[in-house]
C-alpha cells in the first residue's frame, strides 16, 4: 500500500531526510520513531504531498505519487492526515467536522457514515455538540473519525497524542489501532514516544540525523537492535565493552557470557554487549554483587541503576513491592536468553 524507495527531501543544500526506503502492506500501521528533528514529519509531509522530494519515489496503492519527474498534489493522493492540534472546525458541529470531507455524498449517506464513525470511536450522540465542549482525548477521537470519513487509502498521524497526558494517550493508541484494524486503515503514525509506537504499529523504523536506521517489527526493534543508536534509543539499556575470548564466549563486567550469537574465529575482538534492565535479576542469595546507586518508582516495578565492582553501570528492576534503598549492596543473577552484540565503539548513521 505505501512503497518509499531510496527517498531524499531537502532544503537548499541540507538534506532533512536521506535515502530512506520502506513498505508497508495493506491494512499494517506503521511508525516513524525518533528524536526531535531526525525528519519523521518532514517524510510524513512528503508522503501526504506537502513537501516534493529530490531523488526516490513514493507509490500508494502502486501508483507513483512522488518523484523528481511527477508530483500528485495532496488532495488528489487519497491520504487522510491528523495532526497534532486536532485543527477541528470551532464554529462546525461534531457531525459537521466529520462529514466535512464527504460533503459531495448524499445527506443519507454523510449521516450514516458520521453515526457509524461516532460509534467506532465511543462517542454515539455527540454530533450535535462543539469542538469547545469536548475534552482532550474527545476531540482527538473526532479528528480520527473526520479523517477516516472519506475511506482514505492511508492515513497520517502527525504526533497525535503528544498533547494529552501519559495514561490516556497509551489507552488511545489501543483503542485507535483497534479502529484502524476494524476500518481496514493502512496507517502510518509519527512519534517520539516508544509506547505509543508499542502500543500501535506493526512495523517501526527509528531515524536519526534524516536516516532510516532500522525497520522491522517492535518486537525485533527491542530484542534484536541492527545499530547501537537503535539499541540506545528504544528501552532501557547499556552497552558494555567485552572481548571474545578463545571459547567463543564474551567477557565483560558482567562476568563470562555466553550464547550462539558470538561470532566464532574471533577470539580477542573487542565488542559492545547490550545490556537491558530484564536481563538482570535482583538476587540476595547470588555472588555478583553491586550497589545501588539510583531507584525510579514504575508503579508494578522499580526501575534501579546499580554500580559493579568497577564502577559499571547497568539497570534492573524488581517488583514494587519488595523495594531497595540507595546505597544498598544487592545480588545480580543474569537473564539474558540472547546476545546482542556490536563491534566495539562503531556507531555512525
Amino acid at each position: 500500500m505505501l512503497k518509499l524507495d531510496q527517498v531524499e527531501v531537502g532544503f537548499g543544500k541540507n538534506a532533512i531526510v536521506d535515502d530512506v526506503s520502506f513498505t508497508l502492506e495493506e491494512g499494517e500501521i506503521g511508525c516513524l520513531l525518533g528524536p526531535s528533528g531526525c525528519g519523521k514529519t518532514t517524510l510524513l509531509r512528503a508522503i501526504a504531498g506537502f513537501e516534493p522530494i529530490r531523488r526516490g519515489s513514493i507509490e500508494i496503492g502502486e501508483r507513483l505519487v512522488s518523484s523528481l519527474a511527477q508530483q500528485i498534489p495532496p488532495e488528489k493522493r487519497n491520504v487522510g492526515m491528523v495532526f497534532q492540534d486536532f485543527a477541528l472546525f470551532p464554529h462546525l458541529t461534531v457531525a459537521e467536522n466529520i462529514s466535512f470531507g464527504i460533503r459531495k455524498a448524499s445527506s443519507a449517506e454523510q449521516a450514516e457514515r458520521v453515526q457509524q464513525l461516532l460509534s467506532h470511536v465511543g462517542l454515539a450522540g455527540y454530533g450535535p455538540r462543539y469542538p469547545h465542549q469536548l475534552s482532550g482525548g474527545q476531540q482527538q477521537r473526532i479528528a480520527l473519525a473526520r479523517a477516516l470519513a472519506p475511506r482514505p487509502r492511508i492515513l497520517l498521524l502527525d504526533e497525535p497524542f503528544s498533547s494529552l497526558d501519559a495514561d490516556l494517550r497509551e489507552s488511545l493508541a489501543t483503542e485507535v489501532r483497534a479502529l484502524l484494524k476494524s476500518e481496514g486503515i493502512t496507517a502510518l503514525l509519527v512519534t517520539h514516544d516508544q509506547q505509543e509506537a508499542f502500543a500501535m504499529a506493526d512495523k517501526a523504523g527509528v531515524m536519526y540525523h534524516g536516516r532510516m536506521l532500522q525497520w522491522d517489527r517492535p518486537y525485533e526493534l527491542y530484542h534484536e537492535p541492527t545499530h547501537q543508536l537503535v539499541a540506545n534509543f528504544i528501552g532501557h539499556g547499556v552497552l558494555l565493552r567485552g572481548s571474545i575470548t578463545t571459547d567463543q564466549k564474551v567477557q565483560c563486567p558482567l562476568g563470562l557470557l555466553h550464547g550462539d550469537e558470538v561470532p566464532a574465529n574471533a577470539a580477542g575482538e573487542e565488542v559492545d554487549v547490550l545490556v537491558r534492565p530484564d536481563d538482570i535479576i535482583l538476587d540476595d542469595s547470588s555472588e555478583r554483587r553491586a550497589t545501588i546507586i539510583g531507584k525510579g518508582f514504575r508503579g508494578a516495578h522499580y526501575l534501579y541503576t546499580v554500580a559493579l565492582s568497577d564502577g559499571t553501570q547497568v539497570y534492573c528492576m524488581s517488583p514494587s513491592h519488595h523495594q531497595y534503598s540507595i546505597g544498598a549492596e544487592v545480588g545480580l543473577r543474569l537473564n539474558i536468553d540472547h546476545l546482542v552484540l556490536f563491534p566495539a565503539g562503531f556507531c555512525k548513521t
